[in-house]
């Protein structure tokens, strides 16, 4: 039998600690806002899996949604906004 091993070296330049660099924490940080609406989301669906949705269920799905619509479009506009402030005059 062949051995599997790495034959190549390794590509990064410096090695992986696990942990993330702070340009990963503050694009989770501005990001967090949607994550939370998407969890929020997924909460309200999750509890009608296994029954039929009352109107309730349904006007909770309906606020969850719009939550995540209005998120993900505050996001898009506020990185519009750093794209467009930042060319060149």
């Amino acid at each position: 039998m062949k051995s599997i091993a790495a034959l190549q070296a390794v590509v990064t330049a410096t090695p992986f600690d696990g942990e993330p660099s702070n340009a990963e924490l503050d694009a989770i940080d501005r990001e967090m806002p949607l994550i939370l609406a998407d969890v929020d989301l997924l909460d309200a669906q999750i509890v009608t899996i296994d029954r039929a949705p009352t109107e309730l269920d349904q006007q909770r799905i309906r606020r969850a949604r719009r939550r995540v619509l209005a998120a993900r479009r505050d996001l898009a506009n506020r990185a519009a906004n750093l794209t467009v402030s930042g060319g060149a005059a």
